[in-house]
C-alpha cells in the first residue's frame, strides 16, 4: 500500500514528548513526519511543505523559537504553526507567538484543542479551493458553491442550492419565499439557468408595480383598440417567455380577477389577449416570489387557495442574512472587490473593527443592504482597506434583540463569536475587558481571535502588556 504524503512534520528535540505526540497525531489518523533536531529541520520542511508544522518547544532551549522564526520566513502563509509546551506558563506561549506561531498550547493538558486545531489547518486548503470555486462561478458536482450571483457557504444556503438544482431539472411550478433583500430573483435566475430551458429567455414582471389593467395587459398581451391608448396590438409576459421562464415577483399582490386567468393559464397553458378571442398556448415554466405569507393569505380570503397549490408544488425558502452569519465575509468581500473593480481602487480588504461591525449587524435588508454598506464605503474610502468609520452602520445597542435575531440557523459557534466580538466591541477591543465581561480567560479570547484570523485585536492587547507601567 502507498504510504500517505505526510501534512503534518513534527519538530521536536525531546525524544519522550514527540513519541507522545506521534502517538496522539497518529491515532487521530494523520499522516506524519518526524524532525528530532530543530537545529537543522529547515531542510525537511522545505521538502515535505507540510500543511501543519507543530513544534515543541522544550525545556528553555532557545533551537526551537529560532526555527519558529526562520521556518515561518521560509514558508510565509503556506503552512500553519503551532508551538506547543509542557509547561502553561503564559510566558513561554507569548515568546512562541512573537517568533511566528499561530497557534500556542500547553501539552498534553491541551490536547483536544490541539486536535481541533491541526484538523482545521489540514481542512483550511481545501475550504478555500471551494471559495474560490464559488468566486469563479465554478460547479461543484456534489452540489453548487455559487449559481449565478448566488454566493453562500453556510449549511443553510448549501440545503437552498442543493434544492435549486433540483427544481431547476423538473419541469414543476416554484414558489421562491424570502424577506425583502434576500435575493428571491437572483434564485428565480439561477432555476432558469441550470435548467433545460437555458436557452430560452428569461422573462420578468413585478406585479406590485401595475394596476389590475396595466397587469392583465403586461401578462396576457393586448389586441389594438383593447382599450385607450391601445394603438397596436402587444404581446405579453407569456409570450415574450416561450420556451423559457416567465418569472412573477410579488404574486401576493395580483388582484382575483387575475388570479382567476394566471390559474387557468397553469392548468392549461392557454390564455387570450385583452380584447380578443384568439386562444393562445405557449411554453412557459413560472417560478413565483413573495415575501408574504400566502397560506395566511388564503385564510384571509385575499388569495386563491387552488392558485396557491398551483404555485407552491415547489418551495424554496430564501433564508435571512442573520441565519447565515457565518456568510457575511465571503458576501462583503465579494461586493468589495467588484465595487473596487467599478470605482478603480485597489482595496485589499476590511479592518478587524469594520469586519467586526459588519458581523453584528442584524441587517433587516438582508443582502441587499450588506451590498449598499459596502459600496457607500468603498467610495468613501481613501486608503487601501476599508475601516469602520466608512461603513454606514447604526450602533448595535439591543444585544438581547440581536442575538435573538441571530438565533435561527445559527450554530453554537457562531454565537460564541457573536458574543466576543460584540463584547470586544464595547469595550475598545480589549481581551482583558472582554474576558472579565463574558467569565472566561484572556487566554481564551486570544486563542479564538488567532483561530478567527483577528491577530491584530491580540497582537495590540499584548503590546500594551509588554510596554512599561
Amino acid at each position: 500500500m502507498e504510504a500517505k504524503q505526510p501534512h503534518v512534520l513534527i519538530v521536536d528535540d525531546d525524544p519522550d514528548s514527540r513519541e507522545e505526540l506521534v502517538h496522539q497525531l497518529v491515532g487521530q489518523g494523520h499522516a506524519l513526519e518526524v524532525a528530532s533536531d530543530t537545529a537543522n529541520a529547515l531542510p525537511q520542511l522545505e521538502s515535505l511543505r507540510p500543511q501543519v508544522v507543530v513544534v515543541g518547544l522544550g525545556h528553555g532551549k532557545p533551537h526551537a523559537l529560532h526555527f519558529l522564526e526562520s521556518a515561518r520566513k521560509q514558508s510565509g502563509s503556506q503552512a500553519a504553526f503551532i508551538a506547543i509546551s509542557r509547561s502553561s506558563h503564559p510566558e513561554a506561549l507569548v515568546e512562541a507567538f512573537r517568533h511566528g506561531a499561530d497557534h500556542c498550547l500547553a501539552f498534553p493538558e491541551q490536547a483536544e484543542a490541539l486536535f481541533m486545531v491541526v484538523r482545521r489547518a489540514l481542512e483550511k486548503p481545501a475550504l478555500a479551493r471551494e471559495v474560490e470555486r464559488a468566486r469563479a462561478g465554478i460547479l461543484d458536482p456534489a452540489g453548487a458553491r455559487q449559481l449565478n450571483s448566488i454566493l453562500g457557504a453556510h449549511p443553510v444556503m448549501q440545503r437552498l442550492l442543493d434544492k435549486v438544482m433540483a427544481a431547476a431539472h423538473s419541469r414543476a411550478t416554484v414558489l421562491i419565499h424570502g424577506e425583502t433583500g434576500t435575493g428571491k430573483e437572483l434564485v428565480a435566475a439561477a432555476v432558469h439557468s441550470q435548467s433545460k430551458r437555458k436557452d430560452g429567455p428569461f422573462v420578468r414582471l413585478n406585479c406590485s408595480a401595475l394596476s389590475q389593467t396595466l397587469l392583465e395587459s403586461e401578462l396576457f398581451g393586448h389586441e389594438k383598440g383593447a382599450f385607450t391608448g391601445a394603438v397596436m396590438r402587444r404581446k405579453g409576459r407569456f409570450e415574450q417567455a416561450d420556451t423559457g421562464t416567465l418569472f412573477l415577483d410579488e404574486v401576493s399582490e395580483i388582484p382575483m380577477p387575475v388570479q382567476v386567468k394566471l390559474l387557468r393559464f397553469l392548468q392549461e397553458r392557454q390564455f387570450e389577449r385583452v380584447g380578443g378571442n384568439e386562444t393562445l398556448s405557449v411554453d412557459a415554466r413560472i417560478v413565483a416570489a413573495t415575501n408574504k405569507d400566502l397560506r395566511q393569505l388564503v385564510d384571509d380570503g385575499r388569495f386563491r387557495e387552488d392558485l396557491y397549490y398551483r404555485l407552491n408544488v415547489v418551495r424554496l425558502e430564501v433564508p435571512p442574512l442573520r441565519a447565515r452569519p457565518s456568510d457575511i465575509p465571503l458576501l462583503a468581500d465579494h461586493f468589495l472587490r467588484r465595487f473596487a473593480a467599478e470605482n478603480d481602487k485597489g482595496l485589499t480588504g476590511f479592518s478587524d473593527e469594520a469586519m467586526n461591525s459588519l458581523l453584528v449587524q442584524p441587517w433587516p435588508g438582508n443582502v441587499r443592504e450588506l451590498q449598499n454598506a459596502v459600496e457607500q464605503a468603498v467610495v468613501l474610502c481613501r486608503g487601501d482597506r476599508v475601516e469602520g468609520e466608512h461603513l454606514p452602520l447604526s450602533k448595535v445597542t439591543n444585544d438581547a434583540e440581536s442575538i435573538r435575531l441571530m438565533i435561527p440557523g445559527v450554530t453554537l459557534a457562531e454565537l460564541e463569536r457573536f458574543a466576543i466580538l460584540r463584547t470586544l466591541d464595547a469595550v475598545q477591543g480589549s481581551p482583558s475587558r472582554a474576558a472579565a465581561i463574558l467569565g472566561i480567560s484572556r487566554r481564551t479570547i486570544q486563542y479564538r481571535l488567532q483561530e478567527w484570523g483577528l491577530s491584530r485585536i491580540a497582537n495590540s492587547e499584548r503590546t500594551k502588556a509588554d510596554e512599561p507601567s
